[in-house]
Formats: C-alpha cells, sequence, structure tokens
C-alpha cells in the first residue's frame, strides 16, 4: 500500500511525457527544402468568411496519400498552405474552370517555427478514370489451356480511381519561370501585423544613388534563422542573400535560400 502514491506519481508523469510526445507529433513538420515530385492532391481555397485582412487569399493543397522525408510524416489528408508564386496564380486561374481540383504537384517544402508551407513550381490537372462497365473480375489464360489468373480485387479499384491528364487541359499551362536573385545585399524590414502578411527585404544600394527595391518574404528556415540573428542585435543588420524571386498578382516575392550577415566596416550607414 505504501508504494500506491509513487505508482500514481509515476503514471502521472508517464502520462505528461505521452501528451507531451503525441502534441508533438500534432505540430511535426517535414525539412526545410523537401522537394514534392508529382505529388496528387486537390486546391483548397479558404471560405471568404475565414479570412482576414492579413491573409486575404490563403490557399492549401490536400495530399491524397501520405507524404514522407524519410524522417517525418504528412498523412492523407494534411493541408498545408500554398505560398505566393507565379505557378500558384496560374493554379488559381485553372481552378476556376474546374470546381473539383485536382493536380500533380511539384513543389519545394518549406518550414518556418514548426509549420510548414509549400512553394509550388509546377503542377498538371488531374481527373478520375472513368469507371469501366465491367463488374466481374477479369480472367487471364496462363501456360495451360484450363489455368486461369484471377485480378485481385485491390487492383481493379486501384485502376478504376487512377488519375489521368486530360490532354485539353494541358494547354495554357506554360508557367513564366521565377527568377534567382544571387548575392544581393539588404535588410530585413520588419512589417506590422497583422495588417501586413510577410515581413521584406529591403535591397541596399551600397551607397549608390538608386530607388531602393523591397521584396516580400516567404516564410522558410533560412528567413526564420535571419530573424533570430537579427532579434539578438540593437542595430539593423546587413545580410547578403540569394533566393528565389517569383511574382503573385503584382507583388513580388522572396524565398530566401541562403541569408548570410556582412559588415559594412564603417564604409556606409548601418
Amino acid at each position: 500500500m505504501s508504494n500506491k502514491p509513487a505508482i500514481l506519481i509515476l503514471l502521472f508523469i508517464v502520462g505528461i511525457a505521452a501528451a507531451g510526445r503525441a502534441d508533438k507529433n500534432t505540430r511535426a513538420a517535414v525539412r526545410d527544402g523537401f522537394i514534392l515530385a508529382g505529388i496528387d492532391g486537390k486546391l483548397v481555397t479558404q471560405d471568404s468568411n475565414e479570412t482576414s485582412q492579413a491573409r486575404p487569399d490563403r490557399c492549401f493543397f490536400k495530399f491524397d496519400s501520405d507524404v514522407t522525408d524519410g524522417i517525418d510524416r504528412l498523412e492523407a489528408g494534411t493541408q498545408l498552405e500554398l505560398l505566393p508564386s507565379a505557378t500558384l496564380e496560374k493554379m488559381l486561374a485553372d481552378a476556376n474552370n474546374r470546381p473539383d481540383a485536382g493536380y500533380k504537384l511539384w513543389a519545394r517544402v518549406t518550414k518556418y517555427k514548426d509549420e510548414n508551407f509549400i512553394f509550388p513550381t509546377y503542377f498538371l490537372p488531374t481527373s478520375q478514370a472513368e469507371p469501366t462497365p465491367q463488374q466481374e473480375e477479369p480472367e487471364t489464360a496462363i501456360n495451360e489451356p484450363n489455368e486461369a489468373l484471377t485480378v485481385p480485387k485491390q487492383i481493379l479499384d486501384k485502376l478504376k480511381t487512377r488519375k489521368i491528364i486530360p490532354q485539353e487541359q494541358l494547354k495554357g499551362l506554360e508557367l513564366k519561370h521565377d527568377s534567382i536573385l544571387v548575392n544581393r545585399t539588404g535588410f530585413i524590414v520588419k512589417q506590422p501585423k497583422p495588417k501586413a502578411r510577410y515581413d521584406s527585404f529591403a535591397l541596399d544600394g551600397l551607397g549608390r544613388s538608386i530607388q531602393q527595391t523591397s521584396l516580400q518574404l516567404l516564410p522558410c528556415e533560412a528567413l526564420e534563422q535571419a530573424q533570430q540573428r537579427q532579434s539578438a542585435e540593437p542595430e539593423t543588420l546587413r545580410f547578403k542573400v540569394a533566393g528565389i524571386v517569383t511574382k503573385y498578382k503584382g507583388e513580388y516575392y522572396l524565398l530566401l535560400q541562403r541569408a548570410k550577415r556582412v559588415y559594412s566596416h564603417e564604409n556606409f550607414g548601418r
């Protein structure tokens, strides 16, 4: 009897640990930079009643099957937010003509504050194959005249539900190429939330009298690390960056691949 309180305490601790693991699993995210290659799913747009001023047109990709990077897994039915890009704009234009929008998607997965996002780079529209009228399981003759091979029902089911790419849907899918920004210096400019959706990157003219250009920064691991470095310093830091520049609905965005702090050595103003 004297051991009962100790056992209860042990069970309580184990329960907390299990809850912690379960909570961690619900927040599990695949690694930043993981590539999706022709993954089947659906484009999901957020209901207008759920949108905010900062995010008026959020879009998501819902996976038809499990996706794993070899360590973590995104289960079938998971929805990840699609980041603004020229590809997403084209997908939305295509989805306007197809209410039940199915797609094969090529994309890069990003990770920001333990949350995954999708930066789409290419897509193909898909639709369900027409069901075959034949209901009986076909038999295929083999070696002996009286022997037959029955096709398993699960294989027939897969054939009936396979995705096809209609030829007419391939028209008009030419995508504008995103551009690459390499070794450009600038500053991360914090934007007021929730009015602004993303912080921006202001390109630095390094003393030259040129118009300053800014790009909205898409969430990714490189951005999170740069923001952490900036938050640890009282002055504004200058970064040399590389990344992908894309355009969505008239606005320019930057997906960072690398952000390295550089020093002015007092040659230019901070």
